[in-house]
C-alpha cells in the first residue's frame, strides 16, 4: 500500500487511520470485515481467495474428514445439604 494516500484509503473504506495503519501493521485485532473493506478500495477483493488457497495441513484436516465426538451428559446428582430434608 502506498503510504501517501493513507487518508484517501481510510476514507474510501469507511474506517478511521489508526485502524488502517493497525491493518498494515498485521495486528490481529483487525476484523475480517475491515480486511475486505479495504481490499476492495484497493480493488484487490479477489485476493482473499488466496487466503487458504496452499493451506497444506487445513487441507488434509478437511480430507480426514474427523468426528466431533459428543460431549457426556452433565453430573445430575444431587448432593445432600444439612439444611434439606428428605
Amino acid at each position: 500500500m502506498v503510504y501517501y494516500a493513507r487518508p484517501i484509503h481510510s476514507e474510501r473504506a469507511g474506517i478511521s487511520r489508526p485502524t488502517l495503519s493497525s491493518l498494515e501493521k498485521g495486528s490481529p485485532s483487525i476484523s475480517l470485515g475491515i480486511l475486505l473493506q479495504v481490499l476492495l478500495v484497493l480493488g484487490l477483493e479477489k485476493d482473499i481467495l488466496l487466503l487458504a488457497d496452499y493451506d497444506v495441513l487445513g487441507r488434509k484436516i478437511q480430507d480426514a474428514d474427523l468426528t466431533v465426538k459428543e460431549r457426556g451428559s452433565k453430573n445430575t446428582k444431587k448432593y445432600w445439604h444439612w439444611n434439606e430434608r428428605k
